[in-house]
């Protein structure tokens, strides 16, 4: 039975192939019309915008720590895919030293961000990049204030390591840590709208990386 309509079929594909539908000159014409007023309206940057939103807009906070290096390290190899965009957020302070002083800042910043972006772009550069500078001297909530701005899906933050001092405070604040400001880190975590992520770099002896989300706490990434 199979055999019998496999038979039936393929002369009729066949048959469809060799004979094309034939469309009158007033169709066409109308079908060309209509694909240059499409034209006309169409941005010229959507059609790059389009294929970039195919996928994730994710945001790494960048800085000139090491802590920050190894969470960008850690995402462009094991997060970053090729249809991603990829936001680097940098924060900064206001500054209250006149316009020549915030000229000379912005400069550094802008220098910082186009290193941060050529490391990016030799590391994925199949991958669409971009920079974002916040001022706020509350560096948590900035981040997250831009991170639900632009839609982000992804947030990655590098995380230090805790001194015993600092575990032993939070240990004796107990429940209070977020009223008191627990860290930049663990205040995105807990109050970002999308899922967050802070990287540490385990030890070089035993490498890997240690990852923190709002469900996980130093789960240990073996790669």
């Amino acid at each position: 039975m199979l055999s019998f309509w496999l038979n039936r079929i393929r002369p009729l594909a066949r048959d469809r192939s060799e004979s094309p539908p034939i469309h009158s000159k007033r169709h066409a014409n109308f079908t060309s019309a209509n694909t240059d007023h499409e034209k006309k309206k169409e941005n010229p940057g959507d059609v790059m915008k389009a294929g970039v939103m195919i996928g994730r807009k994710i945001m790494i906070v960048v800085d000139s720590s090491l802590e920050s290096k190894n969470a960008l390290q850690w995402a462009l190899t094991h997060t970053v895919q090729t249809q991603d965009m990829v936001i680097l957020l940098h924060v900064t302070k206001p500054s209250k030293r006149g316009r020549e002083c915030n000229k000379g800042i912005n400069s550094r910043v802008f220098e910082f961000l186009s290193s941060m972006k050529n490391v990016c772009q030799l590391k994925r550069p199949e991958v669409h990049i971009e920079v974002a500078v916040a001022e706020d001297r509350k560096k948590g909530p900035a981040i997250v204030e831009e991170a639900k701005k632009r839609g982000v899906a992804l947030l990655v933050l590098g995380q230090k390591r805790r001194s015993l001092t600092w575990r032993l405070m939070m240990v004796w604040a107990g429940n209070r840590t977020a009223a008191a400001g627990a860290g930049v880190v663990d205040y995105c975590i807990q109050n970002a709208g999308c899922r967050a992520i802070a990287v540490r770099r385990k030890s070089k002896k035993v490498g890997g990386y240690l990852i923190t989300t709002k469900r996980q706490k130093d789960f240990w990434l073996l790669a």
